[in-house]
């Protein structure tokens, strides 16, 4: 198979160096044909990138970056797949078996990308074959890492080369339904995009300095017949807060009865070393008792602790993305030991696994990312007929790119006969707001979901953010985040056993402002 990328000499940017695809678990490479494509572009545009490469990257390279030389690699042949990335026609003389199209927001070329983002929003991009019109795949990507103007367009385009690989392997796409705004795919003038971009980022390091960011807690009650997958809201018995010492926050909560007792398990993370661990701490039926305990660190962090009992025995799968790979830990003491078993998959980022069983098989949903792009946008699923493995890619992996339904956000449920997840919208920011999903068709080569709930912070749950949902019996949790300023987090630690030593009070205030003076 012979690829070849079609793109803008005025537009040839670091992401074009790609040099191969992986099809099929083959390095395919890929030839380029530059071309000059009519129509004007942004007056400024790559000097702005430049201020936001010095400011907003701190000086490293992006993907948006302009490349200083444009290679020119010999071209092995006439292409069998071509990928064009401008606007310009398509040319009719062209012998390729799939001419592939990317369009965002409906329009073509990097300018239609950059009037969305302009527009205060990633596009929805679409991967036409236009030598019959199909639409192959359809995706709305998350910008949780996305800096300016810049950080935009590579966010797009990194996500629409990773649609491309499926595309290509033959892999039978679920195209969603997503709503795209409407787009004239001019670029207006990025300007003042850009100057905002660089206000709001001073303002965010100033809140930085000042505030832990993102500050999670967790949310807890006794729910009775009025919980959240029977409301479809937030309503009923009012939530609690479970305290935390202010320098660190809680997050992901999981709870589980084994043994005889009640435990909640949960990302607690220390705001001076950036770095989560699992904790857990008891429920007696009235709220939590006893003191919260550490039951599970390594060298990297830790996070979301999924609970599965299986064959007799309690497994825990906490994320671990940061080491690349699917961990399963067994419980070797109820609450407070766990040793590595196994490692169900690897060499992979799949963030907030979860597990469900139907239809004898089990399925392990996680958000995926190839090393580029968003953190919350993709959807992979895997299915095996033992908790142990194999597990088996879905034959659509990345079954689903649509950041405001991909990512996971607590146990799949079964509520009368119908199955359910919650899944995290992330269309406002990460975390933003939390849907719940019925699983519609679910089998190694299909899968299908529809939203039917929306829950956000507001009254009945204070705070910024909402991402988890879960329950065992009639306690139910979720979590939120909120304003935690430094110096009051730092006199809460005074007042507990976790007493903030003077290299912690210089770590948690000199630093920042050291590292921002220089």
């Amino acid at each position: 198979m012979i690829i070849e990328f079609r793109c803008d000499r005025e537009q040839a940017r670091l992401w074009m160096r790609r040099e191969t695809l992986r099809v099929n678990d083959q390095d395919i490479p890929v030839q380029f044909a530059w071309t000059t494509t009519p129509g004007s572009h942004p007056a400024g545009l790559e000097a702005l990138f430049e201020l936001e490469r010095i400011v907003l990257r701190k000086g490293k390279a992006g993907g948006a970056d302009r490349l200083k030389t444009i290679p020119e690699r010999p071209r092995a042949g006439s292409p069998d797949v071509v990928v064009d990335f401008t606007s310009a026609a398509r040319d009719p003389k062209c012998s390729a078996k799939l001419y592939l199209r990317p369009r965002f927001n409906g329009c073509a070329g990097e300018n239609a990308a950059l009037a969305a983002v302009l527009a205060g929003d990633l596009p929805v991009i679409e991967i036409v074959n236009e030598l019959d019109g199909t639409i192959m795949d359809r995706g709305h990507p998350s910008a949780e890492i996305a800096a300016g103007l810049s950080g935009g367009l590579e966010a797009v385009m990194a996500r629409t080369l990773s649609m491309l690989t499926p595309i290509l392997s033959g892999a039978p796409r679920l195209v969603p339904q997503l709503a795209a705004p409407a787009n004239s795919g001019a670029a207006p003038n990025p300007t003042p995009f850009v100057v905002r971009g660089v206000a709001t980022s001073i303002a965010k390091e100033i809140y930085r300095l000042c505030c832990y960011a993102p500050h999670w807690h967790v949310g807890w009650r006794y729910a009775e017949n009025a919980d959240v997958w029977r409301t479809g809201d937030l309503s009923g018995p009012a939530w609690n807060v479970l305290g935390d010492p202010g320098n660190r926050f809680y997050a992901d909560p999981f709870p589980v009865t084994w043994q005889g007792r009640t435990f909640v398990f949960f990302e607690d993370l220390d705001h001076r070393i950036g770095k989560g661990i699992i904790s857990a701490i008891e429920f007696d039926g009235n709220g939590p008792v006893g003191k919260v305990l550490p039951v599970l660190e390594e060298p990297w962090h830790l996070s979301y602790p999924f609970l599965i009992e299986n064959d007799g025995e309690l497994w825990m799968i906490p994320e671990s993305t940061a080491h690349r790979d699917v961990p399963l830990y067994k419980c070797i003491r109820f609450p407070d030991k766990w040793e590595r078993h196994a490692t169900l998959l690897s060499g992979l980022e799949l963030a907030d696994v979860t597990i469900t069983q139907h239809d004898g098989l089990y399925y392990m949903f996680g958000a995926w990312r190839d090393g580029t792009g968003g953190y919350s946008d993709t959807l992979a699923i895997y299915y095996a007929e033992r908790l142990l493995g194999p597990w088996r890619p879905h034959a659509s992996n990345p079954v689903l790119m649509d950041r405001a339904t991909a990512r996971p956000a607590g146990n799949f449920v079964a509520v009368d006969g119908r199955l359910w997840r919650p899944v995290q919208d992330c269309t406002n920011g990460y975390g933003a707001a939390l849907g719940l999903a019925e699983v519609l068709e679910l089998s190694p080569t299909t899968y299908r979901q529809a939203v039917r709930h929306l829950l956000k912070p507001g009254p009945l749950w204070t705070g910024r953010k909402l991402h988890t949902l879960n329950r065992c019996g009639q306690l139910e949790v979720i979590d939120g985040s909120r304003v935690q300023p430094k110096t009051a987090a730092l006199l809460a630690s005074l007042r507990s056993s976790d007493r903030p030593s003077q290299s912690d009070w210089h770590s948690a205030l000199a630093k920042p402002i050291a590292r921002r003076l220089h």
